[in-house]
């Protein structure tokens, strides 16, 4: 017996959950259902929208299935999923996207799966106002969750039968950020050489996707791509009332519906179950009971095809009849169904996750806030030599600045060299009697970044034109 917490949620929440709660019971699924709150609800009390004790059960018994919850809007409370996905390191996040019958949409044979890494990138939230005109985000890749994220993806396609896991990037542009999310997942791919491994970046895959969707298997993705390909790829199969989702760590995992709460349908006994019940089949596939995903999957696909629907797909079928006609569609349960079920878990304490470089700092990139003009910067201080200030990326000295629209916030990089040339390394002392340098002069900085060498490459990178 499998004991899952149910969150029910706000809106059509209830009735949907109650949907998928009356299919588990008719097709003996061995569950036993732990009901929590969170949301709308309960906001008054847990300002987060998450009571104490429903933490604790999600991390007690591991995994939950969610109902669509409601987040205020400009009332300063957080989204109750985001705050999950935070507290219990939900790293995760498996978006698939399947054409179903009597669903219309411009393909039919959409069949692929998004992995989003649910963590890092710029949903760090690391941002800062640098000057009245310019602010700054921090966009967060390391190794550990790269090579996390594309474990599971392989991870996820050896166990369900995929063949091909396709990286998404943008590395042609953030060659080190994404460089590195890239060379994680080749270097993870070595290990899976059944499974055929490629990659493509984003703007190319959004065009490929709603060209030829039917060429993409599973798709791993940094945290904003993922974001919005996720979404793209519920769009070619009818949206996100048919988009399940599940949300995974490496001691518990929250499956939920991708839609909204729908409050002004709530009780009227109209809402369309499939994107919940759908997040129940990929639940029941981490907790390794495949077999029994696709005798319900087979049941609401017969449901479909024979033009029963709610009617937000064209349909006119009721929440109530929707769940009664899947239920006289779901095969009688196999004796063996239940037997050694293969759930997919993944411990990050196990992986190579880190990897040893020689460090090297030799200079300093110093970001100075003026008004519009190149700030009169000292040329060179100890060993410390001015080599370029560059605006919004763009080298504006030395040399005759283009002819581009400054703002107030200028790079000035300094870097250490002998006189063949070659780096020096230097300590943070001399960075220190630099921007004491700068602060003698009035020179107002705002922010600086060492600038290094990583077993011999450069752990930063140039601005355009120098």
């Amino acid at each position: 017996m499998f004991n899952i917490v149910l969150i029910k949620g706000d809106g059509i929440g209830p009735e949907i959950s109650a949907s998928v709660v009356e299919i588990f019971d008719a097709a003996k699924v061995p569950v036993t259902w732990i009901e929590k709150q969170a949301g709308l609800n309960v906001i008054d009390k847990f300002p987060n929208g998450i009571p104490d004790d429903t933490l604790e059960s999600v991390q007690k018994y591991e995994v939950a299935l969610k109902g669509p919850t409601t987040t205020p809007i400009g009332t300063g409370h957080k989204s109750v999923n985001v705050t999950l996905r935070t507290l219990l390191e939900l790293y995760a996040n498996v978006r698939p996207a399947k054409s179903l019958p009597g669903v219309r949409t411009r393909f039919d044979n959409v069949d692929l799966i998004v992995v989003r890494e649910n963590i890092e990138d710029t949903y760090a939230g690391i941002e800062h106002i640098q000057t009245p005109d310019v602010a700054q985000g921090l966009k967060i890749i390391t190794r550990p969750g790269s090579i996390r994220i594309a474990k599971y993806a392989f991870e996820m396609a050896k166990l369900s039968g995929r063949k091909k896991v396709t990286a998404i990037h943008k590395a042609n542009i953030h060659k080190l950020t994404d460089g590195l999310f890239l060379e994680c997942f080749y270097e993870v791919a070595k290990d899976y050489p059944e499974i055929k491994s490629n990659d493509l970046i984003v703007d190319n895959t959004c065009m490929q996707l709603v060209t030829n969707p039917e060429r993409f298997d599973v798709l791993v993705l940094p945290n904003l791509y993922g974001d919005i390909v996720s979404d793209l790829s519920a769009g070619l199969v009818g949206g996100l009332g048919v988009a399940p989702g599940g949300n995974i760590g490496d001691n518990c995992a929250i499956f939920e519906s991708v839609h909204g709460s729908a409050p002004d349908i709530a009780g009227k006994g109209i809402a369309n179950p499939t994107a919940l019940l759908l997040s129940s089949f990929l639940m029941l596939q981490h907790i390794g009971l495949h077999k029994t995903s696709r005798r319900l999957e087979n049941a609401l696909i017969e449901t479909l095809k024979d033009g029963i629907k709610t009617s937000d797909l064209g349909g006119k079928t009721s929440t109530k009849e929707f769940t009664k006609a899947v239920i006289e569609r779901i095969e009688q349960v196999k004796e063996e169904e239940f037997r050694e079920p293969q759930p997919l878990h993944i411990k990050s304490e196990l992986l190579p996750t880190s990897k040893e470089k020689r460090e090297d700092c030799h200079g300093v990139d110093v970001f100075i806030e003026s008004p519009a003009v190149i700030p009169d910067v000292p040329k060179k201080i100890s060993h410390l030599e001015l080599e370029m200030i560059s605006n919004r990326g763009t080298k504006v000295y030395p040399g005759t600045p283009p002819k581009i629209w400054l703002v107030d916030h200028h790079r000035c990089r300094y870097v250490a060299k002998d006189e063949k040339g070659n780096y020096l390394r230097i300590s943070d002392e001399e960075i220190f009697h630099l921007l004491r340098e700068l602060y003698v002069r009035k020179l107002d900085w705002v922010h600086i970044e060492k600038l290094r060498m990583f077993d011999g490459e450069l752990g930063y990178t140039k601005a355009q034109g120098e």
